[in-house]
């Protein structure tokens, strides 16, 4: 990343993540990240991922090219991807409420197949258009493949490691963007039980770069 990017970065981890589910319209609801002055170093994140190490050894990092889309076919999804930025007030932006529902890759993590976390959000749910390209992403299992389709025609291939629920209010930013030694993909959408403004949930994805495939 270059050094606009990493500061973005590290705002973000910092601030609070608007992840909109969608629930009436364009409604968002907050999930507050731990302060914290910069990302973590580490080996390996503290999600899980250190367990499916072995089978990472193989992966190189990819070089920088932007994510064009995204298939996880354990939950039948094979979407474009666009790119997302901050908000104003310092958030990660969300894909927009539409019928035609996208994932959205943050703009300032790494692209899939770069070391570090990349991150890539999406709705359960998109209002009155029903459900959200991430409807299903709290099905997926360790194991299960997830391929990010770059712009440079590669095929990024990443196996799940972890598949944890958290309260919005315990968003554990360290986990979703400290940094690892080693490409990896965090999936973010929202979950757990609904009130009438979203939900209080978030459920996140943690996955480690497996294969490469032009």
């Amino acid at each position: 990343m270059t050094p606009l990017s990493r500061r973005a970065f590290a705002v973000a981890a910092m601030a609070s993540l608007l992840v909109g589910c969608g629930g009436h319209g364009a409604d968002r609801t907050t999930t507050t990240a731990r302060p914290r002055s910069t990302p973590p170093p580490s080996s390996a994140s503290a999600s899980g991922s250190a367990s499916a190490s072995a089978s990472a050894k193989g992966a190189h990092a990819l070089g920088r090219s932007v994510p064009v889309g995204l298939r996880i076919p354990a939950i039948g999804v094979d979407t474009p991807v666009m790119r997302l930025g901050l908000a104003s007030d310092g958030s990660v932006q969300v894909p927009p409420v539409t019928a035609h529902d996208r994932a959205g890759w943050y703009r300032h993590s790494p692209t899939p197949g770069q070391v570090g976390p990349s991150v890539i959000l999406g709705h359960v749910t998109v209002g009155s258009y029903g459900d959200g390209v991430f409807r299903h992403l709290a099905r997926l299992h360790r194991g299960d493949r997830i391929v990010a389709r770059l712009e440079n025609g590669t095929a990024a291939v990443f196996t799940v490691t972890a598949v944890r629920t958290v309260a919005k209010a315990d968003f554990p930013a360290d986990e979703v963007y400290g940094n690892v030694n080693r490409p990896e993909l965090r999936l973010i959408t929202c979950g757990g039980p609904r009130t009438g403004d979203g939900y209080l949930d978030n459920v996140i994805v943690f996955a480690a770069l497996t294969s490469a495939t032009s």
